[in-house]
């Protein structure tokens, strides 16, 4: 099982999403930014360090919303979820191919990464 952390990124209403580039795992789905905790990390400190890395960003990490454990067959993540708040810096993608910021109502518009589909109902809940 591979522990995951995921940012719900809020900026003016909106939030972050960014969707796999070709060549990844889950290549064209759209998720939630981040990634795997490290050993000795909290998943705060992953986000941060995650979105650093892959989205070229500072964040804040907030309340915890959930987590959910997903089998993709060939591995099972653990993933949990924090709402985050941008904090400073421009978007850059090192992991994704294009990011959208997007209302909540309308994240189910998206096709969302199978881990990451539990947590739109949770955002809206919370919006």
């Amino acid at each position: 099982m591979i522990p995951v952390a995921a940012a719900v990124i809020y900026k003016d209403e909106k939030i972050l999403i960014a969707r796999r580039a070709p060549g990844k795992h889950m290549a064209g789905y759209w998720e939630f930014p981040g990634g795997k905790i490290e050993p000795g990390e909290t998943p705060g400190q992953c986000l941060l360090r995650e979105i650093r890395e892959e989205l070229g960003i500072s964040i804040s990490v907030g309340h915890f919303l959930g987590e959910h454990l997903h089998d993709y067959g060939e591995k099972q993540v653990l993933l949990k979820a924090y709402r985050c708040a941008y904090a400073s810096g421009e978007l850059i993608l090192v992991d994704h191919d294009e990011i959208q910021w997007v209302l909540p109502e309308d994240l189910s518009q998206y096709r969302f990464a199978p881990a990451d589909i539990p947590f739109i109902d949770a955002i809206r809940g919370t919006y």
